[in-house]
């Protein structure tokens, strides 16, 4: 099983004012979607945000924005740029590869010379 894991790209305090407690201390965070398995890294194109206030602690959605907040957003949003979206392989993957075509090798070698016959 890929396990999915959200790693930070750009971290931000912002002055603006929580719409719950009205405290100027709220944190923005973009993070970036990356899939671990046994054979692969994926990194996906996938990024998604938070603004989180210190203060209370409350999550800020998208409906609470206010407009300095959604200005804000808007310009940090240009500046967290992406990991490229990739995919790498695992050395278990190469590993398994060289196995298979090995055997495959010597099967055909044992099949050629006739040691083995179906």
């Amino acid at each position: 099983m890929a396990t999915e894991k959200l790693v930070v790209i750009k971290e931000m305090d912002l002055s603006n004012n929580c719409p719950e407690c009205f405290n100027q201390n709220l944190k923005l965070t973009f993070y970036q979607k990356h899939v671990y398995g046994k054979l692969f890294h994926r990194t996906t194109n996938k990024v998604t945000n938070q603004i989180v206030c210190n203060k209370c602690g409350s999550d800020i959605y998208p409906a609470k924005w206010t407009d300095d907040i959604e200005r804000i957003f808007n310009y940090y949003q240009k500046m967290a740029v992406p990991e490229k979206s990739s995919l790498k392989f695992t050395t278990l993957f190469y590993v398994l590869i060289f196995l298979f075509l090995a055997i495959v090798g010597t099967l055909g070698y044992l099949l050629y010379e006739g040691i083995l016959t179906i």
